[in-house]
């Protein structure tokens, strides 16, 4: 491996991991295609195939997934006992996304998320004027958080809905292949009303759970290339820090309006991918 390249992986991995913990959807998302254009495209690395793209970035969740969650759960800025529900519906959800994947053809998959990452964009420009949906809402189990600026959120959630509606978002999330990072952040703000920080962090401890389950299967199947792996996860496990140290310093607005930009800049990548790729 060339000087080069692992300098490149080296920023690969810090710039992937910084914007993935500010916002909370762990980085696989840039990874992934980055790797495929670097080793498919340009050849500046060997060996990479859309699955090794893939189980290499899984790996590197994991790294990002548990240097985030520390950070956030430190700084009080996680839902350990909420996401331990919302875990209980996502997971069996994702098993049953991942077997209905097999009828998605990927330029319908690339047009169906992208549209549906934009929607998430613009929802989240207009939250405040949604009305709260008291069905997912318990006041029993009320919770407050107060934010940088001094401003004061009280959530809550209740337990039945939120595991069915975490069950479709995992088998959107299986069927899409793509983590719960980017659905759940999203979700968690506009449907259950969680801080944005809240929500942040507690999305990096479900994808750093739900990543140990997924790089399982590609380790036993072989798609990670480890020497690629090794240098991304150093990289990242110090990237996150980095992006758990900036969001505590951020407004909760500027997390939001973060969230936005790359869900409708990665939901237009996706939709021009469909017809181009």
């Amino acid at each position: 491996m060339s000087m080069t390249a692992i300098f490149v992986l080296i920023f690969l991995g810090l710039f992937s991991s910084i914007i993935g913990s500010i916002v909370g959807i762990g980085g696989g998302i840039i990874i992934v295609p980055a790797l495929i254009y670097l080793g498919m495209e340009i050849g500046l690395i060997d060996g990479i195939t859309p699955q090794k793209a893939i189980g290499t970035s899984t790996v590197i969740l994991i790294s990002t997934g548990l240097s985030a969650s520390l950070g956030y759960i430190k700084n009080k800025q996680a839902d350990l006992k909420n996401a331990v529900i919302f875990m209980v519906g996502i997971i069996p959800g994702a098993l049953v996304g991942a077997h209905l994947s097999q009828y998605l053809t990927i330029h319908r998959f690339n047009l169906y998320f992208g549209i549906f990452l934009i929607i998430m964009s613009i929802v989240l420009m207009v939250r405040d004027k949604i009305k709260p949906i008291k069905f997912f809402q318990n006041k029993k189990y009320e919770k407050s958080y107060t934010d940088i600026k001094g401003d004061t959120y009280h959530y809550s959630i209740a337990p039945i809905p939120a595991v069915l509606l975490t069950f479709l978002v995992g088998c959107l999330t299986g069927l899409f292949g793509i983590g719960g990072g980017a659905l759940m952040t999203p979700l968690m703000i506009i449907i259950f009303r969680f801080p944005p920080h809240i929500a942040v962090g507690t999305s990096m401890i479900m994808i750093f759970v739900s990543s140990v389950s997924g790089a399982t299967s590609h380790i036993i199947q072989g798609n990670i290339i480890w020497s690629y792996a090794i240098i991304l996860i150093i990289a990242s496990f110090i990237g996150a820090k980095i992006g758990v140290q900036i969001n505590k310093r951020m407004k909760s607005t500027t997390v939001v309006l973060m969230l936005r930009i790359i869900l409708m800049l990665l939901g237009i990548y996706l939709i021009i991918k469909s017809f181009t790729g």
